[in-house]
């Protein structure tokens, strides 16, 4: 196990009691970490908080069962200013969002505020539940939107889990509202530091090809003949130009195989551009509860 003996500070997604810091809760008991928790504004902060800061650590959101990936926390693994800083470890977390706000009356909300992806997961709530002409507001988080009801009336709601509810004495006015009831979200520790092979390993690389026919395809083929399993494969454009783009790519195995080694080479000869992102040990089941 990693050790984050020295580690005084982490930073994630906040304010209180946002999924990020139930995130951020449950590496910390995972891996004994007593550092204290640093709660930024955005996921951009959360890696240049650990980029300014050396022997920090960080949190990150990057993928939803059903949204797919968290393109603002790829992008910041991609561009990072340090290229030491990689994925450590991973956790997925069930997501349940419920209704909340300072009233006890459903029928008189007029609008909803919260972050992007959970306004997304629980669009048929929404569309099917509450009035046509909803006002939707988006928050940099579940917990700052939560936070925020109080500089609105009482016909706002924001969209949180029982712990937000808790935290900023709100009701819940309906529970387990999200679309698809086993809704997930992949976290990551992120920061400067190494990791061992554990024989249930996951590597991520993002890279971009030039632009030509069957560039895409001379990488994939790489995977299949080295007979690597290529478990998820995203696309971001470059910002580079119009039509180029970035893949994001995860496959089972650690860098410090020979194997894979050998593989991310063969890969870079190939591209224009390559990052590597991690090699951690792949989360094995569903984090509830501190454990």
């Amino acid at each position: 196990m990693m050790n984050f003996e020295n580690v005084q500070r982490i930073a994630y997604l906040g304010p209180a009691a946002s999924f990020s810091e139930m995130a951020k809760d449950l590496f910390c008991a995972k891996y004994e970490i007593k550092a204290c928790p640093e709660p930024v504004q955005t996921i951009k902060q959360v890696l240049e908080f650990v980029e300014q800061n050396p022997g920090t650590l960080g949190v990150l959101p990057v993928e939803n069962s059903i949204e797919g990936s968290v393109r603002e926390s790829l992008d910041c693994l991609m561009t990072s200013n340090n290229p030491n800083i990689k994925i450590l470890s991973e956790i997925i977390m069930p997501i349940h969002h419920c209704l909340l706000s300072r009233t006890t009356e459903f029928y008189s909300i007029t609008g909803v505020i919260s972050h992007p992806q959970a306004l997304a997961q629980c669009q048929n709530f929404l569309h099917d539940e509450m009035p046509r002409n909803l006002n939707i507001i988006e928050a940099t988080s579940t917990a700052e939107a939560a936070r925020s009801l109080a500089n609105y009336n009482l016909t706002y709601a924001a969209i949180g889990s029982e712990k937000t509810a808790e935290v900023y004495n709100l009701n819940i006015l309906k529970e387990n509202i999200n679309d698809d009831k086993s809704n997930q979200t992949r976290f990551t520790l992120i920061g400067d530091f190494e990791t061992e092979k554990t024989g249930r390993d996951r590597t991520s690389l993002a890279f971009s090809t030039a632009n030509k026919p069957g560039a895409l395809l001379e990488i994939l083929n790489i995977f299949y003949e080295n007979h690597i399993n290529l478990t998820f494969i995203a696309s971001r454009p470059s910002k580079q130009g119009f039509g180029e783009y970035i893949f994001f790519v995860n496959f089972d195995g650690h860098i410090r195989s020979k194997k894979i080694l050998d593989t991310v080479s063969k890969i870079k000869e190939k591209t224009i551009f390559m990052r590597f992102l991690g090699s951690y040990e792949k989360c094995r089941e569903l984090y509830t509860s501190l454990h």
